[in-house]
């Protein structure tokens, strides 16, 4: 496993309006590591993770101090721009969410927006994510049919196919399989240690049991600080401050 260093927050503060979510977030998320981000809810995981695509953009009133590197560019400086940002730095949400259209429909409409538009490339492309996502056997004989007809578990597949397809450096995850049944987590989490082999994995989880299954790194948050950041094994068996060990151990959260 490379250890280069892909994205680095270093002192980040995040504003929602007049409230503060995050307060002097600085961590480095390694290269081909899946990192996973706990914490009780409102702690600010999930706005930690779409700070680092530009996905708190999208909502009024936010305000971001500090820096987000990508690669050791400042992805919030005004010269980037975040649709390139939120194609290399892909996003599978809490719920599944296909869109209503076919699944090969579902693949391709990225990469056609973002100018693919030969037949051919396209399945090319379409085969590939979906084999990526472990998921080709189950669909490739009814790509033409609608991605809603599939189930949970494979819908989550899906979406995770159709970031795949654009080709991304890392793929954010917030609470993939909090949707989903135990069979298909185990399905997801299966793929996600398979996946870091190509990609780095930023994982926001209620579970502690998966960020401990399937992570390289685990940050544990509070109340919008980063209380610990460690390797996973050293967080779950000797973290080095009590409150982390607290919240592990069930006496809090």
């Amino acid at each position: 496993m490379e250890d280069k260093v892909i994205i680095r927050t270093k002192n980040v503060n995040f504003f929602y309006g007049g409230f503060k979510a995050l307060t002097d977030i600085s961590m480095d998320f390694q290269s081909r590591h899946v990192t996973a981000l706990i914490g009780p809810s409102g702690c600010g995981k999930s706005t930690l993770l779409r700070l680092l695509n530009r996905m708190n953009d999208l909502i009024d009133g936010t305000r971001v101090e500090g820096q987000v590197l990508f690669e050791g560019v400042d992805i919030y400086d005004p010269k980037v721009d975040p649709v390139d940002i939120r194609r290399r730095i892909g996003m599978v949400f809490q719920k599944p969410n296909p869109f209503p259209k076919s699944i090969f429909n579902n693949i391709t409409y990225g990469p056609k927006l973002a100018g693919m538009t030969r037949r051919s490339d396209l399945e090319e492309l379409t085969e590939w994510s979906l084999k990526q996502a472990v998921l080709w056997d189950e669909v490739k004989d009814i790509l033409g049919q609608s991605a809603m007809m599939l189930s949970g578990g494979q819908q989550q597949r899906l979406c995770i196919a159709r970031a795949l397809a654009m080709k991304p450096d890392v793929l954010l995850m917030d609470e993939p399989t909090s949707a989903l049944d135990p069979i298909s987590t185990a399905k997801i989490e299966e793929l996600i240690q398979d996946l870091k082999k190509q990609y780095t994995i930023i994982i926001v989880t209620h579970n502690m049991q998966q960020a401990a299954r399937v992570s390289d790194k685990t940050g544990f948050f509070y109340l919008g600080k980063l209380i610990e950041y460690d390797e996973t094994e050293t967080i779950f068996t000797r973290p080095h401050v009590r409150q982390t060990e607290d919240y592990i151990t069930g006496r809090f959260g």
